[in-house]
Parts: structure tokens; C-alpha cells; sequence
């Protein structure tokens, strides 16, 4: 249906293969001939084969000093750098953006759908737990920051006229871009890649969280919580800045793994008496896996675990984020179990398939095309 379109894929950047390039690799079947803009674009050649092996359109930041360990610290030349893709030559673009993505500059010809994963969580509703983690709450360089910053949200209240049509990734995020574009969007849930895991019917006797341990990601409510449930195994798998302080308070009840291989993560994914998670997600890609491992997901219920977790079913939902909250959870969780088995569990995360990503989005696109008359 797309075979005569010319067709630009937008996105913010191409360092790794996490949650959004998966999405952009989604992007790449659906639309096989687009090309493909980025701020940056430094895959190895061996980390090409989500985008095809296509070559990326990149910006000046490429060729800035030191750009490969450090493009992020020229965040206030992005939106520039995003507005110097030329797309005149496309019908159709397609962003995928969390922050300038959605910037591009283009035409009243043109149709600009926007797969938005979150408008910019630095500039809007992080903006002072961002300035506090950082250090950046006082002193020259949090007054540039924030300066910085400030110019930042008025160019993204200004783009976001250059989108015709947004697409969030959860009705969460949906909800953010009304509040912060007082824009409407449909949903298309991220892609998860359900079929790569195994239904184990048969559960461990731990319970598993794996993140990066950033603060914002409140791995710190998971540990306080399991330091006081001595008798109850955690294996923790991730690293980051907090990794040195969680280790710290940690009790012999719970495990750390800094790296943990293909193998090893669904092994503790599948095994688990339970998937363990607290905070505040867009979407919350682990916890689909888990569900896809037959799983049961204990977490926070705000952002998208609540569209991800059914209530007593598929897991639970615990109301605040403290440790007490938690352990709540986990001692009903082992007291009454939950209505589905693990063959129910997984069957609940199809919905979340690459395919069907790939269906719903492509079905949604030509909706708005068809209806843009162009």
C-alpha cells in the first residue's frame, strides 16, 4: 500500500539497539525502501542489521569534537541540528522522537506522523529531579542548564505545528502529550519480541528485577523493601550510577548480577516467582517479557504498568512507591496467587508482538494518508 511513497524515517539518535531503535526496526519492515536521519549515527557494522544495514543521514554533530562519547552534551545545538535535515524530497516522514525528533521542518504537502515515545522528559515533567540528579540545582552550570533548557521547551512548543498526526506509545504517554502539546493521539504499543521467550510453567523460588540502577528508575524501593522480607531470594540485574550505594544496603537475600547474558536474563526472566518493579514507566518494555515468560509482574501501578498488568490476573499492582507498598503486595501476591496460569500470563503479552505492532501502525498511517487527500 506504501510501494509509491517516498517515505523518511526521523530518529534521535543511533548509539545501541534499546527500546525505541526496536521500534524503528519495526519502522524499517514496514517501510523497506524509507531512508533513514539521525543526529548521530555510530552502530558498528555488526550492529547494522536492525536498520537493514541502511546508511543513516546524519547531522553536524557527527563531525563535532569528541561527539562519539559525548553528543549529548551539545543538547542545545539539537534542535538547530534537526531542523538541517533536508526532507523535501518525502511524502511521507515518520519520527520517532523523545525529545527534537519531531522538529523536522516540512511542508504543507507533506504528512508528518510522529511516534512519540515521550515528549521531552529532561525539559517537562523531569525537569527538577533531572537538575537535582545531576547537580545542577545551583551554580553557573545550573543556571546554564537551565537556561538552556528553558529555550529547549519554547522551540518544542513551536515544532510540535509541524506534526500533522501524533502516535503515542501507551495511553500514559497519550495523556502527557495532551497535557504538554494539547494535542490528541491514537496508541500503538511498542513492539516486544514475545516469541524469543519460553513459557516455564514450572517457577523458582526468587524474585527478579532488572533495570538500570538510576535513581528515577526507584530500584532503591525494591531493595529496602526485600531487605526487610529476609526469608525471600532477589536477583537484581543492572548497572548504573546507584549500583555501588543498592549494593551497599543490600542484605544476603539479595543477589546482584552488573551483566547478565542473552541466556542468563531469560533464565532468571522465565524462572521467577515473580518480576519485580517499581517505577513510574511510559511503557515498561520488561515487563511485557516477563508477562511473554509466563511471569507474573508485581508493580507500581501508575504509567503504563497499568495498561501492561491486569490486576489480580496477570500480577499486582501496588498503590505508592515505598518499600511497605511492596511488601504488601508480595505477601497477598504469596497469600491468594493470581487467577491466571502462566500459559494465560503469556498469551496476555501477544498483544504486544512485533507483528502486531508492525499491522497496527502501518494500518493507522494509511488511515492518515488516505484522509490528508494528498
Amino acid at each position: 500500500m506504501f510501494k509509491k511513497l517516498r517515505v523518511a524515517i526521523v530518529h534521535e539518535w543511533f548509539v545501541n539497539h534499546a527500546g525505541s531503535e526496536k521500534v524503528v526496526e519495526q519502522m524499517v519492515k514496514i517501510f523497506p525502501d524509507a531512508d533513514l536521519f539521525a543526529l548521530v549515527d555510530f552502530l558498528s557494522p555488526e550492529q547494522r542489521k536492525f536498520v537493514a544495514g541502511k546508511s543513516v543521514n546524519t547531522s553536524f554533530i557527527q563531525r563535532l569534537p569528541f561527539a562519539r562519547k559525548s553528543f549529548r552534551n551539545y543538547f542545545p545545538l539539537f534542535p538547530l541540528a534537526v531542523e538541517s535535515h533536508d526532507l523535501r524530497a518525502y511524502d511521507l516522514i515518520i519520527s520517532s522522537s523523545h525529545m527534537v525528533s519531531k522538529g523536522v521542518i516540512t511542508n504543507q504537502n507533506q504528512l508528518h506522523i510522529c511516534y512519540c515515545h515521550s515528549p521531552c522528559r529532561y525539559a517537562w515533567d523531569l525537569y527538577h529531579q533531572y537538575l537535582e540528579e545531576a547537580g545542577l540545582k545551583t551554580g553557573l552550570k545550573g543556571l546554564i542548564a537551565r537556561f538552556f533548557l528553558h529555550k529547549l521547551r519554547i522551540w518544542d512548543i513551536i515544532s510540535l505545528n509541524r506534526v500533522t498526526h501524533f502516535i503515542a506509545n501507551s495511553g500514559y504517554i497519550g495523556n502527557r502529550i495532551r497535557h504538554v502539546y494539547r494535542r490528541e493521539s491514537d496508541v500503538v504499543y511498542p513492539p516486544v519480541d514475545v516469541e524469543r521467550f519460553q513459557v516455564q510453567k514450572e517457577k523458582g523460588n526468587y524474585y527478579f528485577a532488572a533495570s538500570r540502577l538510576v535513581p528515577y528508575k526507584k530500584m532503591d524501593v525494591i531493595v529496602r523493601a526485600f531487605r526487610q522480607m529476609p526469608d525471600k531470594k532477589l536477583i537484581v540485574v543492572g548497572s548504573g550510577n546507584d549500583e555501588m550505594n543498592l549494593r551497599s544496603e543490600a542484605t544476603p537475600n539479595i543477589e546482584f548480577r552488573s551483566e547478565a547474558g542473552s541466556k542468563d536474563f531469560l533464565q532468571f526472566m522465565s524462572n521467577a516467582k515473580a518480576f519485580v518493579f517499581a517505577a513510574e514507566e511510559d511503557f515498561g518494555i520488561t515487563m511485557a517479557e516477563a508477562l511473554a515468560c509466563g511471569t507474573p509482574v508485581i508493580a507500581f501501578g501508575r504509567g503504563g504498568a497499568t495498561e501492561i498488568v491486569e490486576d489480580g490476573k496477570s500480577g499486582l499492582l501496588f498503590p505508592q512507591q515505598t518499600a511497605q507498598s511492596l511488601i504488601d503486595a508480595v505477601l497477598r501476591f504469596e497469600k491468594e496467587g493470581l487467577e491466571w496460569t502462566p500459559s494465560q500470563i503469556s498469551a496476555s503479552a501477544d498483544r504486544f508482538s512485533n507483528q502486531n505492532f508492525r499491522e497496527n501502525l502501518a494500518l493507522l498511517i494509511w488511515e492518515k494518508w488516505r484522509q490528508s487527500g494528498r
